[in-house]
C-alpha cells in the first residue's frame, strides 16, 4: 500500500533535515559531550548500585537538553513537547521514537541538582580546556563588557522592596511560603541610558533614552583573538560592572596582556590592579567634567573602539538568536542560565571557527 511508511523514510526525513543545515546534528558533530559525564556525574551523585524504582536517564543526555534550551530559548514544559516533536532534537539526544522521553518536571530537577552542586563553572571550564587543547588559546589580549539579562518582574511595595535590598524577608512573606518561593529577592532594578538619535530634521533630543531594566548582568572576557568567552561572572543588574574587573574576570593566561574595555571600568583602582598583575590598560578614558574632549583621546577611544566593539557580537547573539532570558528565581539559578547561554556561544563559536578554516 502506497499510504504506508517505507523502511528508509525515516532515514531520508533525517538526511532531509541534514541538507537543510541542522544546527543540533553540527553540535554533535563538533563537540564531544562526554568529556563532560565526570563532572555531570559528580555533580548528580548517581550510584550504579540497585536502588528500586526507574533509573535515572542518562546525565550526558540530560545536558544536551539543557543546550537545546539554552540555544533555543525553550521553557521545560516546550522543550519536552518539542523533544517529542522534532527529529533533529531526538538524534541530537540519542533517542529513538520508543525511547523515553524526560517530561518538563525531570528536565527542571536535572537543572536544580547541577545549580545545587554549583556545577555549570565547571562544565565550562570542562569545555574552554578542550578548546586549548585544540589549539584554541587565548590569545591577543582581551575584552570586557557586560550586558543586562532581564528576568521577570516582582510586584512589590515601595517597602517591601526596600527590605529586599536590605537583605531582609518582609513579615508578610514569612506567614505565606508559596509566595516567598515565587518572589526573586536577588534581581535588582536598574537604568540602561541609550544615546539619543538625530531626527529626520537634524535636530537632536536634548537628553538620552532611559530604560529602566529588571533583572542580571552577564559579565564576560573574551579572547581578542578567537572570540571565546574564557572567563565570567553573573550578578544583579545594579551592580557597578566596572568593580566586577578585579573579581576574577581578567584571564592570566592569555598570551597578551592588553585589556580593552568602555570606560565604566576606568577607575583608579582598576588601573592599579591591571598594572599590579601585568596587564596593559587600553580601557577607554572618560570626557573631562565640564571640558571638551581633546582630539588626541578621542583618536585613540576610536582605536579602542574596533576592537573592543568585538564584545558586541557575543551579547548579539546571546539576545538575539538565542533569546537569552532568565526564566528562575535567585541568583543561584541564574548563574546557571547564564553560564549556559555562555557555555552554547562557544559552541556555536568553534562552529564558525571550524567552518571557516575548511572553507
Amino acid at each position: 500500500m502506497s499510504g504506508l511508511p517505507g523502511f528508509f523514510d525515516f532515514d531520508d526525513r533525517l538526511k532531509r533535515l541534514s541538507d537543510l543545515g541542522d544546527q543540533l546534528e553540527a553540535f554533535g558533530k563538533t563537540v564531544d559531550f562526554e568529556m563532560f559525564r565526570g563532572d555531570l556525574s559528580a555533580a548528580l551523585g548517581y550510584t550504579s548500585g540497585p536502588q528500586g524504582g526507574r533509573p535515572p536517564f542518562d546525565p550526558v543526555m540530560m545536558f544536551k537538553v539543557l543546550v537545546i534550551q539554552a540555544a533555543n530559548n525553550l521553557s521545560d514544559e516546550r522543550a519536552e513537547f518539542l523533544i517529542n516533536d522534532r527529529l533533529s532534537f531526538m538524534r541530537f539526544l540519542g533517542l529513538t521514537l520508543s525511547d523515553r522521553v524526560p517530561d518538563a518536571r525531570t528536565i527542571w530537577l536535572f537543572r536544580e541538582k547541577l545549580t545545587r552542586a554549583e556545577a555549570i563553572k565547571p562544565l565550562f571550564d570542562r569545555f574552554d580546556a578542550a578548546l586549548r587543547a585544540s589549539g584554541y588559546i587565548a590569545v591577543s589580549g582581551q575584552i570586557v563588557d557586560a550586558t543586562l539579562v532581564s528576568a521577570p518582574k516582582q510586584r512589590m511595595t515601595d517597602e517591601e522592596r526596600e527590605k529586599v535590598k536590605q537583605g531582609r524577608i518582609p513579615e508578610g512573606w514569612k506567614a505565606r511560603p508559596a509566595k516567598l518561593r515565587h518572589k526573586d529577592r536577588d534581581a535588582r532594578w536598574t537604568v540602561k541610558f541609550k544615546k539619543a538619535k538625530q531626527k529626520a530634521d537634524g535636530t537632536k533630543p536634548p537628553v538620552d533614552i532611559a530604560i529602566p531594566t529588571y533583572g542580571y548582568q552577564n559579565h564576560v572576557s573574551i579572547d581578542a583573538g578567537f572570540g571565546f568567552i574564557r572567563k565570567w561572572q553573573a550578578t544583579d543588574a545594579a551592580l557597578y560592572e566596572g568593580a566586577v574587573l578585579r573579581k576574577g574576570l581578567l584571564d592570566k593566561t592569555n598570551t597578551a596582556g592588553k585589556v580593552w574595555a568602555d570606560t565604566a571600568y576606568r577607575s583608579q583602582e582598576n588601573e592599579r590592579f591591571m598594572d599590579d598583575n601585568g596587564f596593559v590598560s587600553c580601557v577607554h578614558r572618560k570626557k573631562p567634567k565640564g571640558k571638551p574632549m581633546s582630539e588626541a583621546t578621542r583618536r585613540a577611544n576610536n582605536l579602542k573602539s574596533k576592537v573592543r566593539s568585538h564584545v558586541e557580537h557575543v551579547f548579539a547573539e546571546q539576545k538575539s538568536r538565542m533569546g537569552l532570558f532568565i526564566r528562575t528565581i535567585g541568583i543561584a539559578r541564574a548563574t546557571t542560565k547564564i553560564g549556559l547561554a555562555n557555555l552554547v556561544y562557544n559552541i556555536k563559536r568553534l562552529i564558525c571557527l571550524e567552518r571557516r578554516a575548511v572553507a
